[in-house]
């Protein structure tokens, strides 16, 4: 393979690329740098049909509860047990890192995820408002790597009722 087969395809790529190299030669920390045990981050998500079938097809995983669309009516109420179409169980679990991670500050070099325990307490139904939180709350060390623990809950954004809890571990360089 070749230097130029690895090359972005598209200007937003390049650009994107771009980007992220300029971000890494800035001043970086680590994440375990960035955060302290009690910090809280928190965003808002809009479970749509279209995100569901993103997921879905890129996991391939094809169950007609999850389906709330219709080739000629691009959405409807669609149905499962549980009554309306649902999210697929472990699709939420994807944008945690995108509350984890806080955009508002610098790339955070080095970090793997480690550890992540979900308890799945309820269906989510399609075209749900979900809050995402993660709460920051241990620093450890563990055969001299250094890891943070969160704490991650998935709540109705305007019941406040529980769907998700999770515990993730990432370990920081």
């Amino acid at each position: 393979m070749s230097a130029d087969e690895l090359r972005p395809l598209t200007p937003i790529q390049a650009l994107q690329t771009r980007e992220f190299i300029t971000a890494l030669e800035q001043e970086c920390q680590t994440y375990w740098d960035m955060v302290e045990v009690g910090d809280i981050l928190s965003r808002d998500l809009t479970i749509t049909p279209e995100l569901v079938i993103l997921y879905a097809d890129a996991v391939e995983d094809f169950n007609p509860w999850y389906e709330a669309w219709t080739m000629n009516s691009w959405r409807k109420p669609g149905t499962s047990p549980f009554g309306v179409a649902i999210v697929p169980p472990m699709m939420v679990s994807h944008f945690v890192l995108s509350v984890q991670f806080d955009h508002r500050k610098p790339f955070a070099i080095g970090s793997i995820h480690t550890f992540h325990d979900t308890e799945i307490v309820a269906p989510i139904p399609i075209g749900a408002k979900v809050r995402i939180t993660s709460t920051a709350i241990d620093k450890f060390v563990k055969r001299e790597r250094r890891y943070l623990r969160h704490e991650v809950t998935v709540t109705d954004a305007e019941s406040g009722a529980l769907y998700l809890r999770e515990t993730r571990d990432i370990m920081s360089l």
